[in-house]
Parts: C-alpha cells; sequence; structure tokens
C-alpha cells in the first residue's frame, strides 16, 4: 500500500474572468490529488490527513471512498475545510490563494501507526508549511524513513502561504536525508535554490524534475539523467497535473517493485524512459479536462 500524507481542500475555481467571477467548488489539495489519482490508477492506497466534519469535508472523503482509497487513517475535526481561491492564467495555468487560519487540515497529528502493509509515504505541498501540522508530517516523514519505508516529497511551492522563505529553504534541505524519491517542477526548484546533484548528495536516489509541456528529466545518484518530452494535448487547465505525475510515478515505481533506494538505482535508461513516459502520459491526460481529474488506467496508454 501507499499511504499519502497530506491536506485534502476544496478549490474554488472561477468560471469567468475578473474578481467577482462566479466560483465552483472542486475537491482538491496537492496529496488529495495524488491519492485519488493513485486510485484511479489501480494502486492499493491509503489517505492520511485530518479533514472536516462540514459538508466539504464529507464531500472529500465520499470521493476517496469511491476511488478506492482507504479513509482509515484518516483524522477528523469539527474545524471548516480549507478553501485555496484558484486563479487560471490564459494559458491553463493555474495560481492560488489560500483561506487556512483555524481549519481542520492544519491540527493533524502524528498517527501513533500507519496501515501495516504499507510501502510507501507521499509527502508534500501546504501541509508541510502549515503549523502545527507541519512538525506532524514532518515526523512522520522521519519515522516512514527510519523504518525503511519508501518516502515520496513533493515539495509543490505555495509561495504565499511560506512567510519565511529562508527559513523554509533550510528545512526543505533538513528532509532530504529522509526522502527516497523527490519530485518538483522546474518552478519549485529554481525557487527553493541548489541544484539535482546537491539535493541527491544529501539523501534522495532519484530527482524528478517536471518541466511542464516540456516533459521531465530524472537526475539520478549515479550522475545519469533522462529525459522525455511532453505528450502533446490541448490544455485545458494544469490543476492536479503535477499531483498526477507524483501517483504515475508511485504507481510504476510499485508496479516493478522498485520502492527501494537499490531498485531506483537499477532501473536503468529503459526504466526510467518507461516510467517518465507514463507520467507524462498521466498528466497530459489530467491537462485535457478542467480541474484536477487525473486518468483511470485504461485511458493511459502503456
Amino acid at each position: 500500500m501507499i499511504v499519502v500524507a497530506g491536506e485534502a481542500l476544496i478549490d474554488l475555481v472561477p468560471q469567468a474572468t475578473g474578481a467577482l467571477a462566479a466560483l465552483t467548488p472542486a475537491l482538491g489539495g496537492g496529496p488529495y490529488n495524488t491519492a485519488v489519482a493513485l486510485g484511479r490508477l489501480g494502486s492499493p492506497v491509503a489517505f492520511c490527513s485530518r479533514v472536516s466534519h462540514d459538508a466539504f469535508g464529507e464531500a472529500l472523503l465520499d470521493r476517496l471512498r469511491q476511488t478506492g482509497v482507504d479513509v482509515s487513517p484518516v483524522q477528523r475535526g469539527t474545524e471548516p475545510t480549507t478553501l485555496a481561491v484558484a486563479t487560471v492564467g490564459a494559458d491553463g495555468s493555474a495560481a492560488y490563494s489560500f483561506y487556512v487560519e483555524g481549519t481542520a487540515d492544519r491540527l493533524f497529528h502524528t498517527p501513533a501507526e500507519l496501515p501495516s502493509e504499507t510501502r510507501a509515504v507521499s509527502f508534500g505541498t501546504c501541509s508541510l508549511v502549515l503549523e502545527p501540522g507541519a512538525s506532524a508530517y514532518e515526523e512522520l516523514m522521519r519515522e516512514s524513513a527510519a523504518r525503511g519505508l519508501f518516502t515520496a516529497l513533493d515539495p509543490n511551492i505555495r509561495a504565499g502561504l511560506i512567510a519565511d522563505p529562508d527559513g523554509y529553504r533550510a528545512r526543505f534541505k533538513s528532509w532530504l536525508p529522509s526522502v527516497s524519491l523527490l519530485k518538483l517542477s522546474a518552478e519549485d526548484a529554481e525557487w527553493l535554490g541548489g541544484t539535482p546533484r546537491e539535493w541527491l548528495a544529501s539523501g534522495p536516489a532519484a530527482v524528478v524534475v517536471t518541466l511542464g509541456g516540456d516533459g521531465l528529466t530524472v537526475f539520478t545518484r549515479d550522475g545519469s539523467v533522462y529525459a522525455v518530452p511532453g505528450e502533446q494535448v490541448d490544455v485545458v487547465d494544469t490543476i492536479g497535473a503535477g499531483d498526477t505525475v507524483n501517483a504515475a510515478l508511485l504507481h510504476g515505481l510499485a508496479a516493478r517493485d522498485a520502492l527501494t533506494h537499490e531498485a531506483l538505482a537499477s532501473l536503468g535508461a529503459d526504466g526510467w524512459t518507461d516510467l517518465l513516459g507514463f507520467a507524462a502520459r498521466a498528466a497530459a491526460v489530467t491537462c485535457s479536462r478542467a480541474g484536477a481529474e487525473p486518468p483511470y488506467a485504461h485511458e493511459v496508454v502503456a
């Protein structure tokens, strides 16, 4: 089982241009989208978070259940659900502003245990920024790595939420010894500073950098670099594309029995090219439709 740890929230998506455009609620959050994508691809997956008892929270959990995601690790709270107001640019790219004060997901506490069949745990996005939950997720990351579980990290930077950028950058570096696979966008990499080679020296077995429509590149510990181009598609928006890449990488690694540092090192050119190509195709499907709607397994041609 792959456990995805992090926030679930509601995206308020504008239906037209302008500050007063009508907003439609959509289920979202980077980790939440990753869990849904893993479920649609057919991976055994559980979601580890803290979700409100309000109507939005119930809707978030209903979708997870319908997708086959195990929600038994989810904590519940009476606080409201986090809201993210999305703005979609002319090229389909999305930007967000957040309403997070006093919301349920940021009060997450480190669980006593994860499902016994857990092989990998995925982390990222707002959940690693907003205290006190951020420290609890960080503790879970370190504990998971110490137990020998495969850990994946997508920092998925939301700069507007980070009050102390330099402090966050230092914290990010402190996570790397506990990370097996680091995946981030080129924009996130630029914001964080450093290089894939520097990050690899601190712990991860591989670093995957996404380049939007230009594809994906992986840097491995042995000095190899493999890249695939993006899939050509009519982009509706990019909401959830990076989360779909996360899910596709983890799903593909699990299918190859490669959820260990040693197995990542032995994938080689063919293995990485196939895996990155699968992730690019999955992300293209998500970009071809509105909102975070990742593909089902039958929609991603092998």
